[in-house]
């Protein structure tokens, strides 16, 4: 048995030393000249693609690889291309009044609603980051689901948008009418006739000498007059009164008040307080519809640009935004806000703080500047569509045209 396994070892020691030879002889594959040519030529064509040069239509592209003098040279042209581009420059500018809504709204609103409906500004603020920003978040979030699950072209992106903006004038058609009415101030809303600034108060204030740059407001519940201050009122003296554990101030003696009563420090309350959650949530509404047109315009941008001319897009959007919207949009609001008032209190002979508003006027300008940037947004989006589709229409005739050919052929 061990001589006959030891020549069955020789056999494959000598099986192995013919074999091994055999596979170390075998050489590398070589690939052919040509094949390594084509490659080279391939990297060359990659590489002139990047260069700054000009397509057919003689418009210059920008490359990753420009150097500065490059890119400054070619950036004009570039840019004025941007701007003459119809689909571009119209989703932006649509961006810019709903932009100029919401900068005039976030900064202007709780000034609004304490003025409005009587209520403290911490009240209005909560109101504005309860309901207001969240809703204009889930608007968001929605725009963004529509155009992802059902696949939105660009046209159909622009009549999403062209509805959202649709539906936020029509919500805020009912603000023009939901407000508190101006309130009655002795000697600037109520008896004012021809007077002129020095006789601006009542004849029973004479004797006092007030200062009419003081203020500290009471109120005649009797009749909801308001006085600038106890003075204004005729008031002579004061009392401190403890209720529940709070200190109440009446002043007494009042010879401007029926009976010459005594009236509580402080402003007349509202008595349409209770219509602010209607207000709040109506305005809270329109911002969650205004934003459900955020992700369908971007789009609108990102597809209608040529793909070397996105991320140029994307900060010319911007910086145009900023520029056109966030900028000038509180600027706008302020002074139409200023135009309201009727009261200013005085510092150094200039006016510095509104004591007291005109409500409706306040109201009616405040949501109508809030409406014509609304029917701006909602008047771009009109022309986008219709330039879409008339887009389509000779998309359609151009390919008929060409099958129609075709066939021919």
């Amino acid at each position: 048995m061990g001589k006959k396994e030891e020549a069955k070892a020789r056999l494959l020691g000598k099986s192995f030393q013919v074999s091994s030879p055999r596979l170390s002889a075998q050489e590398p594959p070589r690939y052919p000249k040509e094949s390594l040519g084509c490659v080279s030529s391939q990297d060359e064509e990659l590489t002139s693609q990047h260069e700054p040069l000009k397509k057919e239509t003689g418009l210059p592209q920008i490359a990753p690889d420009l150097t500065v003098v490059q890119f400054i040279k070619v950036f004009p042209s570039v840019l004025l291309r941007m701007l003459r581009h119809p689909i571009f420059l119209l989703v932006v500018l649509s961006q810019v009044c709903t932009s100029s809504m919401v900068a005039g709204m976030a900064t202007f609103l709780p000034k609004l609603l304490e003025r409005q409906f009587s209520v403290t500004a911490s009240f209005a603020n909560l109101l504005l980051g309860t309901l207001a920003i969240p809703l204009a978040i889930v608007g968001i979030v929605l725009g963004g689901v529509l155009v992802k699950r059902l696949h939105l072209s660009p046209m159909q992106c622009s009549v999403l948008c062209l509805l959202g903006s649709l539906l936020c004038m029509v919500l805020s058609l009912p603000l023009f009418f939901i407000g508190c009415p101006t309130h009655q101030i002795a000697g600037i809303t109520q008896d004012l006739g021809a007077q002129t600034e020095p006789s601006l108060f009542p004849g029973c204030s004479e004797p006092c000498s007030c200062q009419s740059d003081d203020f500290n407001p009471v109120c005649d519940t009797s009749t909801h007059v308001e006085y600038i201050t106890p003075c204004h009122a005729g008031c002579t003296g004061h009392v401190v009164q403890e209720a529940l554990g709070k200190s109440q101030v009446f002043y007494t003696n009042c010879s401007c008040v029926a009976g010459g009563g005594t009236v509580p420090a402080g402003s007349c309350e509202s008595a349409c307080s209770h219509l602010v959650m209607p207000f709040i949530l109506l305005t809270s509404l329109g911002a969650m519809v205004a934003s459900i047109t955020h992700t369908p315009s971007f789009m609108l941008i990102l597809r209608g640009v040529k793909k070397e001319d996105k991320i140029l897009a994307v900060g010319m959007q911007f910086m145009l935004l900023r520029v056109l919207a966030w900028m000038p949009s509180p600027v706008i609001h302020g002074s139409a806000i200023d135009t309201t008032c009727v009261h200013w209190a005085l510092s150094c002979g200039r006016r510095a703080v509104c004591r007291y508003y005109d409500h409706d006027l306040l109201r009616t300008r405040f949501i109508g500047l809030q409406f014509f940037f609304k029917s701006g947004s909602l008047v771009c989006f009109a022309l986008v569509m219709a330039i879409l589709r008339q887009q389509n229409k000779e998309a359609s005739v151009k390919t008929t045209v060409e099958s129609t050919d075709l066939q021919q052929l």
